[in-house]
């Protein structure tokens, strides 16, 4: 199953939390998350509401107030020794290492040196904890979204006023690569909170991507506003289309002073980092200098680990990034036999219907060193054998 969020009216903790409730996530299972942290009493409140008509469910943590002063490190530890879900763990503990470097940089300062004030209170936990743990329980493959909505004006703090979107919720969502915009409201849309918890969980930003719908989340803000229904929508369902359409990806940049035997080890780990595709163009540059352009193309959730080996093993100190659109068709698996020896095939669909064919090399190799044949001779017959099996057009085998 896989998941969109609509944060047409931005995000919050507790819209994040009521938009999973309404959309079938355990109340039971995210407030037990809540219960392992070990602090003061946190407890998720659920209740029916409505904004601009439209009915949500509004989630509020009813929490004692508290006099501790709660750093990244106080939080980390509590999370670290929790008898948490590693999953859950790791969300939450990444959602607070996201706001410590945020407010680090806001104040000039280090993230173990920050003093939380909307972070270190019991709800942010509550929030953090919680939407990790029902996310988590929902089980989802790919969690998505389109512009998050921030907002504009100004915001009183706890150091007098200022800007909306505030300098935290820009620089979360600027690591992030996240689109934004100021939206329809002139309020703070988008909490530090929430824009952290969209850096940790979103996993590609887009428009709604193809699904069949199984159920919808409203989660309702604090505020009833005339502007736009303040809800984050959370949409389920399972994919549609080709799984591998819509954006990618491309890393490239210009080399001209490697060993080109290098190359060879830099496209192999390119794939093992999660390229779906990695190539070299041979170009001449400046002075009449040979190179290379080295092309990667990767979904945007491995782009970080490509765009990582690349630095890692290239002499190159820059890149160019490229989104493009992408559409796959569906592939299949499966095997042809030339006398007696099982090569795999790749078989290509559009719309059900097979439209390529082709054999695995590496396997007509090994199979032409077994039979001591010519590798073209193999190459020919398990082509022939493939074309014969699955006849291209059919929506399904053509022989056995």
């Amino acid at each position: 199953m896989i998941g969109w969020l609509d944060l047409t009216a931005g995000a919050s903790g507790d819209m994040l939390l009521g938009a999973l409730v309404d959309a079938g996530a355990s109340v039971s299972t995210m407030q037990e998350a809540v219960d392992a942290i070990g602090v003061e009493p946190m407890h998720l409140s659920v209740a029916s509401t409505t904004r601009q008509g439209l009915a949500a469910t509004k989630v509020d943590v009813k929490a004692p107030r508290s006099t501790v002063t709660r750093t990244w490190a106080n939080i980390r530890t509590q999370l670290e020794t929790a008898p948490l879900a590693e999953a859950v763990r790791r969300s939450a503990l990444d959602a607070f290492a996201r706001l410590a470097r945020a407010e680090a940089d806001v104040h000039r300062t280090t993230p173990e040196q920050v003093h939380f004030h909307e972070v270190g209170g019991l709800d942010a936990i509550a929030d953090v904890v919680g939407v990790c743990a029902g996310l988590h329980s929902l089980g989802l493959t790919e969690l998505s979204a389109g512009p998050v909505s921030l907002g504009s004006g100004m915001s009183r703090g706890e150091h007098g006023f200022i800007p909306i979107p505030g300098p935290a919720v820009l620089q979360l969502l600027s690591d992030a690569c996240a689109p934004v915009w100021s939206g329809p409201a002139p309020y703070e849309m988008c909490t530090p909170t929430g824009a952290a918890l969209l850096a940790t969980v979103v996993n590609r930003w887009q428009e709604m991507p193809q699904m069949r719908v199984r159920s919808v989340g409203h989660g309702a803000g604090s505020r009833d506003i005339d502007e736009v229904a303040n809800v984050v929508r959370l949409i389920l369902g399972e994919p549609a289309g080709h799984p591998d359409s819509g954006t990618a990806i491309i890393l490239e940049s210009n080399v001209d002073d490697m060993d080109a035997r290098l190359w060879p080890d830099v496209l192999a780990a390119l794939f093992t980092a999660g390229a779906s595709d990695a190539w070299l163009t041979p170009i001449l540059m400046k002075k009449g200098r040979p190179a290379y352009t080295l092309h990667a193309l990767c979904a945007p959730s491995s782009e970080a680990e490509v765009r990582k080996q690349i630095f890692a093993r290239t002499s190159t100190i820059g890149l160019r990034r490229i989104p493009v659109g992408k559409y796959a068709l569906d592939r299949e698996q499966a095997s042809v036999r030339v006398q007696g020896e099982q090569i795999g095939v790749k078989l290509a669909r559009d719309d059900g219907r097979v439209v390529n064919v082709s054999v695995e090399f590496d396997d007509v190799a090994r199979v032409a060193a077994i039979l001591d044949l010519p590798v073209k001779e193999v190459l020919r017959a398990a082509t022939a054998e493939a074309h014969r099996h699955f006849a291209l057009g059919a929506r399904g085998p053509a022989g056995g």
